[in-house]
């Protein structure tokens, strides 16, 4: 069997790859870089609240996956997939330089509107990038794809907050994150030019310019398919599992382990690393099949690890019993010589592990059995879930914190718990539907040709 790392030799694998990988990184060196500036500096020269200021930039990200999903959906199945990247990476250097301009004369509203941008960037080249693969991948290449993208996507993540972590500690530090955003900007347009020519997959398409219509009608057709239906709402259930867990790391590595921000970054790069591990052995373990089979492990471990967690982080005493002084905040090695914090580590690496098991599937199997004229139309409303279930996620968190009063360790358990009643509805539904979802594919293979 062919290593998966061998996609890298193939040009219609590796510029889409290095594309995504590069947009996802640019994406959150920018996010990351504008929640600091907004924390340290916005938040006191404005007066506002901090997490006034946060909650309203995480807003604005998502909020054009709501508005756009569905027409970016439309326009990926009606144009050439590699000019249509192209365009969309040379918008991103717009986008960039309005963020410079913002960042270097600090004109925060300027950078709020960069914000809205990039998520509206990040919103068209989704269905692109996810209706690209099955397009361009032998059906035996489609798992590893999925694994290494999804690889890509988690380490881009994690780079691209410890880069801006990075860059706002550096003296004239806006004039480098302004630097470095324009810079990664232009090597994804470089990238972007050697993906190869994809077909149109509905050319002679009609665009609804629409947003509201549009979006109900992406719904109403996903729902017409269980099968790819239960899917994207286990692909969702994902995003909420995962919001819900890393949103709560900084305050947890600092309330409970007591740790600086080198914590943060060591736990958020445990559970990234998890997840690539996980990601990339879908194909050894699944041997290179679109299958579900390994769905039910990547439920019982989201499940295991999470409520061990809640166990885990409740034995913790640091400072009780111990010589450690939590006046002063920890770091990665003193944290080591703390009893229980291995089982702590252990645990977020397995989540993320997990969560990779848990994924790869989902997201082959939504590209194998999309129809293939709306494929990224698929991937739209995709999106559109996606955006619901981490918005709520949110809503979730401060209802179980703050409303019911709970301790993170508890709501670790709480969405363990969850985790348990949702992943056995899945499973049970998407078996139900998946000879439904067989059979279709098979008949639109044999009258594609025809």
């Amino acid at each position: 069997m062919e290593n998966q790392f061998q996609l890298f030799k193939r040009r219609r694998f590796s510029a889409m790859f290095f594309t995504q990988f590069l947009g996802a990184f640019n994406d959150n060196i920018f996010k990351q870089a504008l929640i600091l500036v907004l924390t340290y500096t916005a938040a006191t020269q404005l007066g506002v609240e901090v997490s006034i200021l946060n909650n309203l930039a995480a807003m604005l990200f998502i909020l054009p996956y709501f508005l756009f999903s569905a027409l970016a959906g439309q326009i990926a199945d009606k144009f050439e997939k590699s000019k249509l990247t192209r365009f969309i990476k040379l918008l991103e250097i717009v986008i960039m330089v309005v963020a410079a301009v913002g960042f270097v004369f600090e004109w925060y509203a300027l950078l709020f509107v960069a914000l809205f941008l990039m998520g509206t960037h990040s919103t068209f080249f989704g269905p692109i990038k996810y209706a690209y693969l099955p397009q361009a991948m032998k059906e035996n290449e489609l798992v590893g794809a999925n694994g290494l993208f999804q690889m890509g996507t988690s380490l881009a993540i994690l780079l691209g907050m410890i880069i801006a972590g990075v860059l706002t500690q550096l003296p004239q530090s806006l004039y480098w994150i302004s630097v470095t955003v324009l810079v990664v900007a232009l090597l994804g347009y470089m990238a972007a030019r050697f993906i190869p020519i994809m077909p149109a997959m509905q050319p002679n398409l009609v665009i609804n310019w629409n947003i509201v219509t549009t979006s109900m009608s992406a719904v109403r057709y996903l729902y017409s398919m269980p099968f790819l239906f239960f899917v994207i709402l286990g692909n969702s259930w994902f995003w909420f599992y995962g919001a819900t867990f890393l949103t709560q790391t900084p305050e947890f590595s600092k309330v409970i382990l007591h740790g600086n921000e080198s914590v943060v970054i060591f736990l958020l790069t445990l559970f990234s690393v998890g997840v690539s591990i996980g990601s990339l052995l879908c194909k050894t373990f699944t041997k290179n099949q679109v299958s579900l089979r390994l769905l039910p492990f990547g439920i019982a471990g989201l499940s295991i690890f999470a409520i061990d967690l809640y166990f885990s982080l409740s034995g913790l005493n640091i400072g009780v019993n111990t010589n450690i002084n939590t006046e002063t905040l920890l770091g990665v090695g003193e944290l080591f010589d703390v009893a229980g914090s291995w089982r702590v580590f252990a645990d977020l690496f397995f989540l993320g592990f997990s969560g990779g098991l848990y994924i790869v599937p989902l997201y082959a199997s939504m590209q194998a059995y999309a129809p293939r004229s709306h494929r990224a139309r698929i991937v739209g409303a995709n999106n559109i879930f996606n955006a619901i279930f981490m918005v709520t996620s949110a809503i979730f968190a401060i209802v179980v914190l703050n409303t019911l009063g709970l301790t993170l360790p508890q709501l670790f358990l709480v969405t363990g718990v969850l985790n348990i009643a949702f992943g056995l509805f899945l499973y049970i539904k998407l078996n139900k539907h998946i000879k439904q979802a067989v059979i279709q594919t098979h008949d639109e293979e044999l009258s594609r040709q025809d």
